[in-house]
């Protein structure tokens, strides 16, 4: 016993004091001699105190506020982060949350744990923001925690700098009975109670008096929408009941019936076409059965509406014991409030600069599926561009003098790269030369009128972002970099020309490098589309979305605690009760 409190209490002091030990090391000799080294607790030198430090505000705690905290490095900032939840949640494994493949606990991680142990000084509070007001820099907060100890339900933070990073909302589309009959998959809460759903349901089924219709209604499972959560949550709960509560429920198992409804007319429609060919294939074998062309309009108790636009729009009806609704995101509302308040009322999400920070506010910056990247267009500053070009006044450009530029100008404008790489153009001269029709490249010119043909198809290459978790992590990866370097970027700018200004922008733009994507199929079986258009399929491709999703992991707690759920999966099988 005494050895037992002693280890704790080592254990705890090691865990309060370890970045002051200079060296603890216990060893016990074979001999049966023993042996203890150590370094005396020496207390660092305290930095020096930084003045004036700069208010940031940080809006939400999912990927992008996240990756944001965790990469500021810079001290010379006081960050108020405001979040209706303490924790941050790994949402790709959310569909594994819903059939008991890992545990809720095992991809939450409290943000307290992330930004303890920083330099910057980092406060919390549980509270959602209700209220933005750009033109005096406050942000008004209401707390979600049950019974405040203060009595103060609301309260107000001013900020020098305010990041939102906030999510979004599931879009119903205003659908009757969407929001009283189905469930989401946005939260840790959404995917624990689509669990003890599941289990309901079968539990329901199994009663002795329940009629055989009635049996099958209940234990039909309807997904609306074909996207990765959708695929990936119809592929998970097959799995859940063919592997693991056909076994406990066999008097019922012939009755399950699992319908993935979509109103485009294929599933995974970002994905390359080999994948959607394969995954819609897979799922027709495993008896999912794949609904394309049916649009949902109306979802009530017991019944599911669908318009089917593959057959002249006729309306059918479908019974079901449960919906799962996953269609795409929607603004919050404070938000649209916000937007309203800035001129941006027609828009579906915050508009921001490649810098991020939103339309007309210098000081907000927006990350992650609240916002979207608004790239300027080539041809906007087509003018301004002919003229900083053109440095001898001549009226027209030559290659020499285009390319001088041309960095800068594919930096600004990366469309105009992408435009280059689709037409498998090397550089700027072979674009110019097509425009003009010239074979002497160096002697090539062109007046402005001859530039705006050359580049007119250029900003059709541009897309929006889309909605993932990667694009917010590399969002608040980026901004975090450019605040730790916002004093050194101010006096030596690293970014673009201004073409309609002097000098240079302080920072390179934002610019999103897709590492690839997955859709995990079931059985074992996860489709990967990877950089350079690679498409790998099948059991392969499991085991790297097992190796990347575990690598990805806020912490060494949550990926260890990730790896033993696969592993007792892999032995005992998913947790199949309710709690």
């Amino acid at each position: 016993m005494p050895s037992i409190t002693f280890f704790h209490r080592f254990s705890r002091a090691f865990r309060d004091n370890h970045s002051h030990l200079n060296l603890v090391l216990l060893c016990t000799a074979v001999s049966g001699g023993g042996l203890l080294a150590y370094g005396e607790n020496v207390a660092l030198a305290p930095e020096e105190a930084v003045t004036d430090k700069k208010k940031v505000v940080v809006l939400g705690t999912g990927w992008a506020a996240t990756s944001f905290l965790k990469d500021l490095k810079n001290p010379k900032y006081e960050v108020q982060v405001v979040s209706p939840r303490n924790y941050f949640a790994f949402t790709p494994l959310l569909p594994s949350v819903t059939c008991g493949t890992v545990e809720a606990r095992s991809i939450v991680e409290p943000v307290r744990n992330i930004f303890n142990k920083k330099k910057v000084d980092v406060q919390f509070s549980e509270a959602e923001c209700f209220r933005i007001d750009a033109e005096n820099r406050k942000v008004y907060c209401r707390s979600s925690v049950n019974n405040n100890l203060n009595g103060k339900e609301e309260f107000v933070v001013d900020y020098d700098y305010l990041i939102i990073a906030v999510g979004a909302n599931v879009n119903t589309f205003n659908t009757p009975g969407v929001v009283e009959n189905c469930h989401f998959l946005k939260e840790v809460e959404d995917a624990q109670k689509i669990r003890r759903t599941v289990i309901d349901c079968f539990e329901r089924a199994n009663l002795p008096d329940v009629s055989e219709d009635e049996k099958k209604r209940i234990l039909h499972f309807a997904i609306v929408g074909g996207g990765p959560t959708g695929v990936e949550f119809a592929a998970s709960l097959h799995d859940f009941i063919n592997e693991d509560l056909v076994r406990l429920y066999p008097g019922i198992k012939d009755l399950v019936k699992i319908t993935l409804l979509e109103a485009g007319d294929h599933i995974l429609g970002m994905f390359d076409k080999r994948i959607t060919a394969f995954a819609e294939q897979k799922f027709r074998r495993d008896g999912i059965d794949v609904k394309t062309g049916s649009m949902v309009v109306k979802v009530s108790e017991k019944e599911i509406s669908t318009k089917e636009l593959k057959n002249g729009g006729e309306v059918k009806t479908i019974p079901y014991g449960m919906a799962v609704w996953s269609t795409g995101i929607g603004t919050r509302p404070f938000i649209k409030d916000f937007m309203t308040q800035i001129g941006q009322a027609s828009r579906r999400a915050l508009a921001t600069d490649e810098w991020l920070r939103v339309a007309g506010c210098n000081n907000v910056y927006a990350l992650g599926d609240c916002a979207t990247i608004n790239q300027r267009k080539v041809m906007e500053d087509i003018a301004v561009i002919f003229k900083k070009a053109d440095k001898d006044n001549s009226g027209t450009l030559t290659v020499k003098e285009f390319q001088e530029v041309m960095k800068d100008i594919c930096e600004r404008y990366p469309q105009v790269e992408l435009y280059l790489k689709n037409k498998q153009m090397r550089d700027i001269a072979d674009l110019l030369k097509e425009a003009k029709g010239d074979d002497k490249k160096e002697s090539t010119e062109l007046d402005i009128e001859e530039l705006k043909t050359a580049l007119s198809k250029v900003d059709s290459q541009m897309k929006f972002l889309p909605a993932t978790a990667q694009v917010a992590s590399q969002q608040g990866t980026y901004l975090a970099k450019c605040f730790n370097r916002m004093e050194e970027c101010e006096k030596n700018p690293e970014g673009p020309l201004r073409f309609r200004e002097d000098g240079r922008h302080r920072f390179k733009p934002f610019r999103y490098k897709h590492l690839g994507q997955f859709a995990p199929l079931g059985g074992e079986q996860t489709a990967a589309q990877l950089p350079g258009d690679w498409v790998s399929i099948g059991h392969s491709s499991q085991w790297l979305w097992y190796s990347v999703y575990a690598s990805k992991q806020v912490s060494w707690r949550t990926r260890a605690l990730v790896v033993s759920d696969w592993t007792r999966r892999f032995i005992f099988g998913r947790d199949s009760s309710s709690i």
